[in-house]
């Protein structure tokens, strides 16, 4: 398949040297396998369908369910909202480029792309350390879990997760697209992440490729830390629990979330801790289909079907409707 390499013939006088400012970059994708593009449009189409209709089941059960009234599923609900606007930052401009059999997008469209899929990663760790939290209260602190979580303190930690990242993912991207391109406007990847970015930049790129470890640490690791202290303390407290089944209850109602976390922060700290020279093109693209659209296909799998109270309020759903 041919892909048009397009770029505006301004020159820009840089010192000494002449760079080719680039309106247009060319997502490879999957181009390198052009026998099988409609197969995996077809796998892509019911995977980001699966995902937007168990999601919105999620979020609709939890909302009209009373028994599901409370913090942990309030943060739930928030949780799968996320998902639906994290895949759909990807996967639509994916499909389309799958059926077109092109990948030119415009530099202000991978700009905005890169910068959404950034602020809802962030938000989505930081949620999932706000999870680990309300866990925490629950289960260690069990009689001041009302007052402590009440209404109020909910909203605020789910807003403060959706906009904290948003002024450090916004600079970021600012930063990386400040940085001049030249050469090819090629990008082996499905969309516009750093990584592929920063190796068709020209120049030293040093200081972005700190900046990029900076903000892992700060959106990963601290979080990824905050929530193993968050179930270190939850573990110590449910040993101590007389009942068996008490601390079978009391770990049911986290293994689900345990299971969600270490599957997104385990891609994500291989994605972008790992230093440049040792991740492939192949396995950076690799990665990225797996945190970005596999591990949000199995979120809404792995809560309903490791969760008896979300699995009983969707029979009493299924039961009305039937009726």
């Amino acid at each position: 398949m041919n892909l048009p390499y397009l770029q505006m013939e301004n020159r820009l006088n840089t010192g000494n040297k002449n760079f080719t400012a680039m309106m247009e970059f060319v997502l490879l994708g999957f181009s390198d396998i052009p026998n099988i593009q409609w197969i995996l449009f077809g796998i892509f189409l019911v995977i980001y369908l699966t995902i937007l209709i168990c999601n919105s089941i999620i979020i609709l059960v939890t909302k009209i369910e009373p028994a599901l009234q409370t913090p942990m599923y309030f943060f739930l609900s928030n949780f799968s909202f996320l998902e639906i606007c994290y895949v759909t930052v990807t996967i639509p401009r994916m499909l389309m480029d799958l059926v077109t059999q092109k990948g030119n997008i415009s530099l202000l469209a991978c700009a905005t792309q890169m910068c959404f899929v950034y602020i809802l990663g962030g938000s989505e760790c930081l949620l999932l350390t706000v999870m680990a939290y309300d866990r925490y209260v629950a289960i260690c602190n069990p009689l001041h879990y009302p007052l402590v979580m009440n209404h109020k303190v909910c909203v605020q930690l789910v807003t403060a997760s959706w906009v904290s990242g948003v002024p450090v993912m916004v600079g970021q991207t600012c930063q990386v697209f400040s940085l001049p391109f030249c050469g090819s406007n090629t990008i082996n990847h499905f969309f516009c992440d750093i990584p592929p970015l920063l190796r068709i930049a020209c120049g030293d790129t040093f200081v972005n490729e700190i900046a990029v470890y900076v903000v892992a640490v700060i959106f990963i690791m601290v979080p990824f830390l905050l929530i193993v202290v968050s179930y270190a303390k939850i573990i110590s407290s449910i040993l101590k629990l007389s009942s068996a089944r008490g601390r079978a209850k009391a770990f049911s109602t986290c293994s689900s979330h345990l299971i969600v976390v270490f599957l997104f922060y385990g891609t994500g700290t291989i994605a972008y801790l790992q230093p440049k020279p040792h991740q492939s093109e192949g396995t950076g693209k690799l990665i990225s289909l797996f945190y970005t659209i596999l591990i949000p296909t199995l979120n809404p799998i792995i809560y309903t079907l490791r969760n008896k109270d979300i699995t009983m309020a969707l029979k009493n759903l299924a039961t009305k409707f039937l009726r």
